[in-house]
């Protein structure tokens, strides 16, 4: 079929193909050179198929918007609603494994109720931030189409304290009114207006502009490319006037409370720091007040641009907004968008705004088809309506978590569910006492250590949170370090219904596997897990086959688990390759040669949806592999360049499409993963090397750096390095002691030392909060999530004794019903 491919940019006319295996756009001939850093053409295999979603397009019900399982997308317009509909049939013909077709044959308002999204948000078991984001998707918004960019709420009204209290509901904008009516003084007029006048062409409507359109989002992103160019098209080869730039966000929040604008904000609000930089430097000029319109000045709470995104991020989930976005979405996506409920709100637009008083199939007069298609352009498009009645309120918090229903078994009934994080940081963050309290906790920190591994015993005192070590396996040699465990981070069936433990997998240095059964619950009143450990005779235990590369060290960077807790990878083999031992056939099942060198780490995808792994290689590579649950890796799917140094470190997440590596050398390459572009090199500090690398689920990049085992790089001293997601250097601190691990999980930096220190750091400012003294040397950590509620409940620790310490808050242990 005949199309267009509408990119942020420009729009690529060209056709649509659909073949038995791959769709395929090619765009025509005159088109190609539009965009010369954009790969125009794609092709899409059936299996990458995720949604596809029906848009508009200047009103015009004619495209679709293909949404791909790596998180790409392709918005696809069609010369007729009758084109879109016979790809729709061809589509819904197609093998696509992954597809979820109820969002071709579902309106909106319809797929809303099937996925389950407001009752999910309700139940809080989905953020703010990624409700409205959903919403946004199914009601048509979309990052390809200027005009019809998501649209996300001024939340606070706040821009000149020293200090931001969310505690505070006067510091919120009131989330019931369009922005237009902030300022209560102006409801009056704007009635009067709205009773008194009618446009000729217009119609009545209480606003004369919109609250989200093209100039708007160019307004808010100038600072960044495409959108300067985008600008300086518009304003006919320059910038806008200073005066009308956005230079502050508090002036932004003034002017909107006055009256002169009704702007809501972009996802970049809550999301990406970098729009608030003048990066690059450009002259944007100055205002009538002699300000120079350079970085975005900030409200008098925030210290940087990654500071107001954290504390803006914070306000959108806060508990005020919880209990009140509901009645902004009334407003935006629900019943007080059109109608007499939106009159009576103040919340009537232009009516070339609303897609049913348009029908541009119906307009013959080519001058008259231009002049609407210009009003809509320029004006904007509201959202297409997702519900007809009120929309339900968001259900009040439980604050001890108990409230969540447990596992249907033989621990059935309300089991506390308690997060290990939230919990310290209630205990110990703003508390007059803190030396003291974090002295009681370790004074409580206990240490079983028993002769037969069954009976495990454990201390319950008057602390915050409780530690105990098990002997992992009776039969092991004493001093054979735990290097790695794992655990399912998809829970299966077995355990939902009927209780019956997981597998939790442990390698200890000389290579010996163990599998033990584990639960993060129990129905005894002296701890809150299950632990069975492995009881197979040492003679009979899985010893990973093969020698190890005598130069490594063996640590938790050789090994990766799958998802499903099915196969254990390691790597550090003398053969150069890595080997895939089956949990279930107790056995190797593959053993994979790529690499020219011996493989000294590598990582698996633990947030993302796909099994991605990636391995790292003394032949200064890293390579991206993907495998199902069951299925070894076989072929990999990128080969990532750059270094010049053995690779020592790696992580991976397919959610923010990067893959991260540390070298011998003290470089560290940040690389995508679908195109293996290299992005960023870090150098954090000179004669360095990285031992460790780690990227959060918000894109914070960790970087741990030791000196060169070398006289010269003695001065050296161990450091973590914070890096933002675009590779600018947010934090770093030095350490007393060196690290042997570490994890990164919610707003925390987890490390473990040689010397037993377990410390927990805040991810932002990397100041150390909380800091217990273990029995022995850690060597790797666990964090175990509770399946259904996200919460981080146990963190698992692997000591130098053989030993595993199991740390959880002591409130999450409950008696049975």
């Amino acid at each position: 079929e005949t199309c267009q491919l509408v990119t942020v940019v420009e729009v690529i006319s060209g056709t649509l193909d659909i073949t038995n295996k791959c769709i395929y756009f090619v765009s025509d001939p005159q088109d190609k050179d539009f965009i010369p850093w954009y790969p125009i053409d794609f092709k899409i295999q059936h299996s990458q198929l995720r949604e596809i979603h029906p848009r508009r397009y200047n009103m015009s019900h004619t495209a679709m918007e293909m949404f791909l399982v790596d998180r790409s997308n392709h918005f696809i317009n069609f010369t007729s609603k009758k084109s879109l509909h016979r790809i729709f049939s061809c589509i819904l013909q197609l093998d696509a494994p992954n597809l979820i077709k109820g969002s071709l044959t579902q309106k909106p308002a319809k797929l809303v109720q099937s996925l389950g999204l407001t009752q999910k948000w309700v139940k809080r078991e989905i953020t703010n931030l990624d409700y409205i984001m959903q919403l946004n998707t199914i009601s048509g918004r979309t990052y390809n189409d200027l005009n019809q960019y998501p649209i996300f709420p001024w939340i606070l009204r706040d821009y000149s304290s020293d200090t931001l209290d969310l505690s505070k509901p006067e510091v919120f904008r009131d989330l019931s009114k369009p922005m237009g009516i902030q300022n209560p003084d102006l409801e009056e007029g704007i009635a009067l207006k709205y009773e008194e006048f009618e446009d000729p062409v217009m119609g009545k409507f209480h606003y004369g502009t919109h609250y989200s359109n093209a100039t708007t989002v160019m307004h808010y992103l100038v600072r960044l490319e495409p959108f300067t160019s985008l600008q300086i098209k518009l304003q006919c080869g320059m910038f806008d006037h200073p005066d009308r730039q956005f230079f502050s966000i508090p002036n932004a929040w003034r002017i909107t409370y006055l009256g002169s604008d009704v702007k809501e904000l972009i996802p970049e609000f809550f999301c990406l720091p970098d729009f608030l930089r003048n990066i690059n430097g450009y002259d944007l000029g100055v205002t009538q007040s002699k300000i120079v319109v350079g970085d975005v000045i900030l409200p008098k709470w925030a210290s940087s641009p990654e500071d107001f995104i954290r504390q803006h991020r914070e306000a959108l989930e806060s508990e005020f907004v919880s209990a009140h976005l509901n009645e902004w979405i009334d407003l935006i996506f629900g019943y007080k968008q059109t109608g007499p409920e939106a009159e009576k709100a103040m919340n009537v637009f232009n009516k070339y705004s609303y897609q049913e008083n348009i029908n541009l199939d119906n307009i013959e007069d080519p001058m008259q088809l231009r002049e609407t298609e210009a009003i809509i352009t320029n004006f904007g498009q509201t959202p297409t309506r997702l519900f007809n009645e009120k929309h339900p309120s968001r259900a009040a918090p439980d604050p001890s978590l108990k409230s969540y229903r447990g596992y249907s078994s033989a621990f059935s009934g309300k089991r506390a569910i308690v997060n290990l994080f939230e919990h310290m940081q209630v205990m110990y963050k703003g508390d007059d006492h803190r030396a003291q309290r974090r002295d009681d906790l370790m004074a409580n920190v206990v240490e079983c250590v028993c002769c037969v591994c069954m009976h495990v015993c454990a201390c319950v005192c008057a602390c915050v949170c409780v530690c105990v070590c098990v002997c992992v396996c009776p039969q092991v040699l004493p001093n054979d370090p735990i290097v790695f465990i794992g655990s399912p981070s998809v829970q299966s069936r077995a355990l939902i219904v009927s209780g019956n433990p997981e597998s939790l997998v442990t390698v200890s240095q000389r290579g010996l596997l163990g599998t033990h059964g584990w639960l993060p619950f129990s129905n005894g009143k002296q701890r809150s897990f299950t632990f069975h450990p492995d009881t197979s005779d040492r003679s009979k235990c899985p010893c990973l086959g093969g020698p190890f590369d005598k130069d490594l060290h063996i640590s938790s960077h050789l090994f990766a688990l799958s998802s499903n807790n099915k196969l254990l990878l390691s790597a550090g083999h003398w053969d150069n390759s890595f080997r895939t031992y089956s949990l279930e056939k107790n056995k190797m099942v593959a053993r994979t040669t790529h690499h020219t060198a011996v493989v000294t780490c590598m990582a698996v995808d633990r947030l993302g949806t796909e099994d991605l792994l990636i391995t790292g290689s003394k032949d200064t590579t890293c390579v991206i592999w993907k495998f199902s649950k069951h299925d070894p890796p076989s072929r990999p799917q990128q080969t990532l360049y750059g270094h010049d140094a053995e690779v020592l470190c790696v992580d991976i997440s397919s959610e923010l499409d990067l893959a991260i590596s540390g070298a011998k050398n003290g470089t560290c390459l940040v690389h995508t993963i679908r195109s293996g572009q290299l992005v960023h090199k870090l150098r954090p500090k000179k004669s360095c090397e990285i031992r460790h690398v780690a990227v959060s689920s918000t894109g914070v990049m960790v970087v741990y750096s030791v000196g060169l085992q070398s006289t010269a790089a003695a001065a050296v001293v161990p450091c973590l390095h914070l890096y933002s997601i675009n590779g600018r250097l947010l934090e770093e601190k030095s350490l007393n002691v060196p690290l042997s691990t570490i994890v990164v999980e919610d707003k925390w930096i987890i490390t473990g030392s040689e010397k037993g220190f377990l410390s927990f750091v805040d991810l932002f400012s990397l100041n150390r909060q909380v800091q217990l003294s273990l029995t022995a040397p850690i060597c790797s950590f666990f964090m175990v999530r509770d399946h259904q509620s996200k919460v981080c409940t146990h963190l698992l620790v692997g000591l130098k004794d053989g030993k595993i310490a199991i740390l959880y808050p002591k409130d999450s242990i409950q008696a049975p019903p």
